[in-house]
């Protein structure tokens, strides 16, 4: 996890199910809206599909079908938020389906707590840390744990 000079990590923020999560902004690369993602035939339940982000095929989460968390009912208006980040997974640019993006934020890295066994549903081996305020938490995933060896390799093909 990058660490800013002011001591403090700056986190992509988003809504999956009822959950705020965070990536790291050193590990996105952009977030554009989810328009025109091919279905690819026989690929794992959570291959959403396929994107062609300027010329460069990369393969499309459903963060939803992997942790297995139902969507976020969302009001026409709200819709318009819903997004796609695309981040880089071990030099390997892959875009993640979210609910909605909500802002980047500083949160102090010396206020990230470890992760308990399972938050939100999700096994503590994808989170790198949940950062607490008065009000509400917020899950920071580690995507460079998300998938398995295996699976990063078979993302890999996709678009080839």
């Amino acid at each position: 996890m990058t660490v800013s000079g002011d001591n403090s990590i700056q986190l992509v923020t988003f809504q999956l199910g009822k959950e705020l999560y965070g990536i790291n902004i050193m590990l996105v690369n952009s977030i554009v809206r989810p328009e025109r993602i091919r279905h690819i035939p026989n690929a794992p339940h959570y291959v959403e599909g396929m994107y062609n982000l300027r010329g460069e095929i990369i393969p499309v989460i459903s963060l939803h079908s992997r942790f297995m968390i139902e969507k976020l009912e969302v009001s026409e208006d709200d819709a318009i938020l819903e997004g796609m980040i695309i981040v880089n997974v071990n030099r390997k640019k892959m875009g993640i389906l979210v609910d909605n993006v909500k802002r980047v934020v500083p949160i102090p890295y010396d206020k990230i707590q470890p992760p308990p066994m399972n938050v939100a549903g999700i096994r503590s081996e994808y989170v790198y840390g949940v950062y607490r305020d008065d009000k509400s938490y917020l899950v920071i995933l580690d995507v460079e744990r998300i998938f398995s060896q295996n699976e990063l390799q078979q993302l890999q093909h996709i678009g080839e």
